[in-house]
């Protein structure tokens, strides 16, 4: 009776063992397994960030990256294309190399801007002057004329290189909030003052130039330690820099107290003339249904103060891996799986409006898009974007996904559409269902959005890996999917700021010919 018994209770816990093994998905295992144990993130980071760089547009390291792009996915078995969509202002950056030589020599820390004129080749040296405090825009005109032969510092001083949390952990309350109160008050005289001028940060640096100024000297913090933003020059013949915080203050109050310090600026630069733009395009074809496609999207291209790593070189290496571990676990998809890297998304998501003016047809045909733009931490957000049936089956693609991924990820549905800020909003403004991919912050906003900090070692490559993962499961099920996604829209709430009902955005047109003077 025992081994009757026990051989009962062993047939049983067999039986129970092969129908959960059934109940597995085998394309979900294999998207699992190969994501963790053949891992590719690290060498496409590598390769990326490290060997090419930062993805400027209109520099030839962003036409690097894409054929390196392209080139990879060819290795995969992956056909893939550059799309050229237009053209921008081509620019390669060289050597800066900034020196305080008066009233002491000191080497600096800073950079020229992107798209900033060149020095000539043995550099410029000049003494530093500040803008005055002005009562309205005649007298700053009459001022003008003191910038000749003048390198001129148009960025307010920060009164602190400490960022708040910084202070908030150590400073006495009484102190943390009377530099607060010094910082507004010093930031509203600023502002004030800039408004006499009556120029703003566009056309100063213009200005300026043309009233014989032979460089400008910025300086915009980041609000954390170390960090600058570095974005665009506006001037047309002479460099303009930006100097981090602490030597961009430091020469500051030398002005101030009247020692004339004099910098010696090197800022070697090409311009390049118009340059073709591009997205890189790739796809595995669909085997039932090859005009639905569920796509994945990440915008290729970043701003140059670092290497692009978390913006949106994660991004890219998230959807280049979960287009690899596709190919081998699910090399015959139900829809065509499509992937865009796109071009010039800093300047206006102009790639992914140029893709989605350029195709209607593969617009008209999209099942999902997802897209994944904020960062290195692990998705945490998604939203339906407000579609109005999102909930059903985005909610069925996420139950697929294992709760250690989703257990961390808040939903809203039927949300709202975005009107910028990442490429899924070209295809939503067109009514495609398409949802951003939200990651925790790491620090992002301060420390390696558009920053001089943005680079690899800044990367966490166990969240990216979960964001491979998740993106692939998502791609299969969006493939596997029985019915074409509803793409009805919801009713949108009243907005906070104007009181009247949100309307669904429409789609613009992209800039195809950028950055030209």
């Amino acid at each position: 009776m025992i081994k009757k018994t026990s051989f009962l209770l062993t047939m049983l816990l067999v039986s129970s063992m092969s129908i959960l093994a059934q109940d597995k998905d085998a394309v979900i295992e294999a998207i699992i397994q190969e994501a963790n144990e053949n891992s590719q993130l690290e060498t496409l980071g590598h390769q990326l960030m490290d060997g090419i760089g930062p993805r400027l547009v209109g520099t030839p390291q962003m036409k690097k990256a894409h054929d390196w792009a392209a080139a990879k996915y060819e290795s995969w078995g992956i056909p893939a294309r550059n799309e050229q969509w237009g053209e921008w202002k081509g620019w390669e950056r060289g050597i800066s190399h900034i020196d305080m030589v008066h009233p002491r020599v000191q080497s600096l820390r800073g950079t020229q801007l992107a798209w900033s004129p060149s020095t000539p080749k043995k550099g410029v040296t000049a003494e530093l002057v500040v803008l005055p405090t002005v009562s309205d825009s005649m007298e700053f005109k009459n001022w003008l004329p003191n910038v000749k032969g003048k390198l001129v510092m148009i960025s307010m001083p920060q009164p602190t290189g400490r960022p708040d949390y910084n202070w908030e952990e150590f400073a006495t309350e009484k102190s943390f909030e009377k530099m607060k109160d010094e910082r507004e008050e010093q930031s509203k005289a600023w502002d004030q003052n800039m408004g006499n001028i009556g120029l703003n940060r566009r056309s100063l640096p213009i200005a300026l130039e043309e009233a014989g100024a032979v460089g400008i000297v910025a300086s915009y913090w980041s609000n954390g330690f170390g960090v600058n933003k570095i974005f665009g020059a506006y001037t047309k013949e002479v460099p303009t820099i930006d100097l981090e915080l602490e030597d961009y203050g430091m020469l500051y109050r030398l002005v101030e107290s009247g020692q004339k310090p004099q910098l010696h600026v090197v800022a070697e630069s090409k311009e390049l003339g118009k340059m073709p733009t591009f997205n890189t395009i790739a796809e595995i074809k669909g085997s039932e249904k090859p005009d639905e496609y569920v796509i994945l999207s990440a915008h290729f291209d970043s701003w140059d103060g670092g290497t692009g790593a978390t913006d949106n070189g994660t991004g890219t290496l998230v959807m280049m891996e979960a287009m690899r571990i596709l190919k081998k676990a699910y090399p015959n998809p139900k829809r065509t799986i499509l992937v865009g890297h796109w071009g010039s998304e800093e300047q206006g998501l102009n790639g992914s409006r140029a893709f989605v003016e350029d195709n209607p047809e593969i617009v008209e045909g999209v099942q999902a898009l997802f897209n994944q733009d904020n960062g290195t931490g692990r998705v945490v957000r998604i939203s339906g974007g407000g579609f109005l049936n999102a909930y059903d089956y985005l909610g069925k693609w996420l139950h697929e996904v294992p709760t250690e991924i989703t257990d961390e990820i808040e939903t809203t549905f039927p949300g709202t559409p975005a009107r910028g800020g990442s490429d899924y909003a070209s295809f939503q403004a067109a009514g495609a269902p398409a949802f951003s991919l939200s990651s925790l912050n790491w620090s992002y906003w301060n420390y390696t959005w558009h920053t001089n900090r943005d680079t690899y070692d800044k990367i966490i490559f166990d969240d990216v890996r979960n964001n491979a993962i998740l993106t692939a499961i998502l791609a299969y099920m969006a493939s596997e999917h029985p019915e074409k996604t509803s793409r009805e829209k919801a009713v949108l709430p009243i907005s906070n700021r104007t009181g009247e009902q949100l309307e669904w955005p429409e789609p613009r047109s992209p800039e195809r010919n950028g950055g030209q003077n």
